[in-house]
């Protein structure tokens, strides 16, 4: 092979390197999220499609709910209620509420996480408004639903089996 041979082998490594690891950093996001999803890393619920859970336990849990919103944002949004005691393994819904405060419909999107983190992998949701855009017509007002049940799971890890609260907090964000 000529040198004019490898050169242009070279660039063409060099290219497709590049060319992955741009792939790979528009695909990190999306990817780092679906981990989380599954595995309950990082804080991250679970989300299941019923409550899989074998047993309900004697044992209550505080749970406080947080939410925020974008700076200045036309999206009011907070919780019903801010704290439940909730027996573990038992299904429970909670309630947040959002106001559109401008004159434009409103298309929002709202992340999640569990506090403790290690608490996220037990606090699994059956259903939630953050699965979905939401779409607020102006003036709008609405209640959104969250299902969930802790795992009794929980009580088997050395790391979670004496808490006794935790947090979920939603950030709604404007699309």
């Amino acid at each position: 092979m000529n040198k004019k041979s490898k050169i242009q082998v070279h660039a063409l490594y060099l290219i497709g390197f590049a060319s992955f690891m741009l792939f790979l950093s528009y695909a990190s996001v999306p990817l780092y999220k679906l981990f989380c999803q599954v595995t309950g890393y990082g804080g991250t619920p679970i989300i299941v499609e019923e409550n899989l859970a074998s047993k309900i336990l004697d044992s209550e849990i505080k749970i406080r709910f947080d939410s925020t919103t974008e700076k200045n944002s036309q999206i009011y949004f907070e919780p019903i209620k801010n704290v439940m005691n909730v027996k573990i393994g038992e299904n429970n819904l909670a309630f947040f509420k959002a106001k559109n405060r401008s004159d434009e419909k409103i298309k929002t999107m709202s992340i999640f996480n569990v506090t403790p983190l290690q608490a996220g992998q037990y606090f699994n949701k059956i259903e939630c408004f953050c699965f979905e855009e939401q779409v607020f017509l102006p003036g709008e007002s609405i209640e959104m639903p969250v299902s969930f049940y802790i795992d009794p799971l929980i009580k088997d890890n050395k790391l979670t089996m004496n808490l006794q609260e935790l947090t979920l907090s939603y950030t709604m964000f404007i699309k």
